[in-house]
């Protein structure tokens, strides 16, 4: 009775055991190692049933006496065939583990080289190979709480506990093997429809993200590239002996976290407008207006020809032989000026790091030229929202603009507050919308300093700016070298805009090499000598 007992506490402690595995690698192993130990059998194998529940699957393989462990977490491959389940389209009855699934029930084996009806040809091929000798045989289907079969447990040479002779699995270890099967199945499927909905979870997240880098031309690969670089970052400072980050640690769990924050740091971007995101250059709404006003040159070019012939004209009855030149001079003059007006509106159509007070009014200055417009009306050469737009001194938005496009973390934040993130990822929001925050609190949506964000947001912070910076699909500029993006982050780090300790070992580790090997074309990655960088210092 005390034997009896004493295994039933067994089960019991193998059970939570089940419930507490966190890989189904290791749960397996525990499964088998469980049933092996409470019935004190020398060898067992697990099978799961395959997709299409066409076969039965060798999940792990284990014979303490010919010290053979294969499958599960030992990392070694079974060659074992998996079992049909039906040939020649009748079921398979000849073999005891298929058997087993088919007739939904266990079967108990006292000696195989006795038995009847069952080919255990297989059996005897492996003893003769090995020396090794089969006798007793414990086959129980793994039923879930749906009565699903979803697998096969098989325990071979029951051993007595006094003599360590071979001996028949008798009904206290059928029962027990049960029991065990039973809990067993459940774990495996609670697991099982563990990582199912964390895979759903996954791709759904991966398609949101798929979902903003495909809404735009110019920003495709963003949101994959930014989780990418921070993990690299994040993996690098988890490593770092550098006094600020010397406690910095990461789980597994941990990097989970991040990488999901990182998946989602863009997601309100789903409700930024098109015409928002695309504005590939300072006039560009539905289309680019620079078309229209490269006609309004045409137009004062026609009119100053225009001009030049009316004078003329105008001339010819006063005087035969009057000399043209110095009109046709003018009208030269004339021209030449609005060819470089033009292509002066041209280039600053075109968005970039920074546009000087100077050129801006010049840009007022030809907004003061007069023409004559489609109705005959004489009006100003750009209206007020042209010469706002014209006038962007850095990129291509307007302040209006640029706030819907900063709106989307405050949407991303609001996005992620309202989902009920399970305890693991319970710091995702604050991963995900701090990424615009600045540590001198000039950031955004919640103008954050840096004691107040987390690590992980910073470390993020660093990555979106540099993807942006390195990225070769703004619809305002191509990609920058790398001299260029670190020479910028410099500047940023000194202006107290990106955490200061994350930059030193972005620099100081290269990271910036890692992820420009991996997404950057060559002809970015020009060498980067760390001297020549501000704010930083080996």
């Amino acid at each position: 009775m005390e034997q009896v007992l004493s295994k039933i506490g067994r089960l019991n402690e193998i059970g939570i055991a089940l419930s507490a595995a966190s890989d189904v690698n290791i749960l397996c192993d525990k499964i088998l190692t469980g049933a092996m130990e409470l019935t004190n059998s020398d060898g067992g194998s697990l099978y799961r049933m395959s997709d299409d529940k066409a076969f039965l699957e060798f999940v792990i393989v284990s014979t303490h006496s010919l010290d053979i462990h294969m499958g599960g977490s030992t990392g070694r491959e079974i060659n074992f065939p998996p079992i049909p389940l039906m040939v020649n389209g009748e079921s398979n009855k000849n073999n005891v583990v298929s058997s087993a699934v088919h007739d939904e029930q266990t079967i108990n084996i006292p000696d195989v080289y006795h038995a009847k009806g069952f080919d255990f040809s297989g059996t005897r091929k492996f003893d003769q190979q090995t020396g090794y000798q089969t006798q007793s045989i414990l086959t129980i289907p793994l039923k879930n709480h749906h009565n699903d079969i979803i697998g096969v447990l098989q325990l071979i040479n029951a051993q007595d506990e006094l003599t360590d002779q071979t001996r028949e699995f008798d009904l206290a270890d059928q029962q027990l093997a049960e029991s065990l099967a039973s809990q067993a199945a459940v774990a495996i499927t609670n697991k099982q429809l563990i990582e199912e909905q964390r895979e759903l979870f996954e791709s759904f997240i991966r398609l949101l993200a798929g979902a903003i880098d495909e809404k735009s031309p110019y920003t495709g690969g963003h949101c994959k590239r930014v989780p990418e670089l921070t993990m690299m970052i994040a993996d690098a400072c988890h490593h770092s002996q550098s006094a600020a980050l010397k406690d910095f640690y990461m789980t597994e769990k941990d990097r989970y976290e991040l990488t999901i924050a990182g998946w989602l740091h863009d997601c309100g971007k789903v409700t930024t407008p098109e015409y928002v995101v695309d504005k590939a250059t300072k006039l560009e709404t539905i289309y680019d207006r620079i078309n229209t006003v490269d006609t309004r040159f045409e137009v004062l070019k026609r009119d100053a020809v225009i001009e030049n012939l009316k004078q003329k004209l105008e001339s010819i009855p006063k005087d035969l032989s009057l000399d043209y030149s110095r009109i046709d001079k003018e009208l030269e003059e004339k021209i030449t000026q609005i060819n470089n007006d033009r292509d002066f509106i041209r280039a600053s159509n075109i968005g970039g790091e920074f546009m000087d007070e100077a050129l801006q009014q010049r840009v007022k200055d030809i907004a003061k030229l007069r023409w004559v417009n489609s109705k005959g009306v004489h009006a100003d050469f750009f209206d007020d929202n042209e010469i706002q737009n014209l006038t962007i001194a850095k990129g291509t938005l307007t302040p209006d603009e640029r706030q819907i496009i900063n709106n989307h973390m405050a949407v991303t934040i609001k996005m992620l507050d309202q989902l009920p993130f399970p305890k693991h990822l319970l710091n995702v929001p604050e991963y995900a919308g701090g990424h615009h925050e600045r540590m001198d609190g000039k950031g955004y949506p919640k103008g954050l300093t840096r004691n107040e964000m987390s690590l992980q947001a910073r470390m993020m912070g660093i990555a979106d700016i540099f993807e942006a910076l390195s990225a070769s699909d703004r619809p305002y500029k191509t990609g920058k070298p790398l001299t260029e993006c670190l020479r910028i982050l410099g500047f940023m780090n000194k202006d107290n805009h990106i955490d200061p300790d994350i930059f030193d070992v972005f620099v100081r580790e290269k990271i910036y090499l890692l992820y420009a090997q991996a997404f950057l074309p060559k002809n970015q990655i020009d060498e980067v000598n760390h001297a020549d960088i501000p704010g930083y210092e080996e």
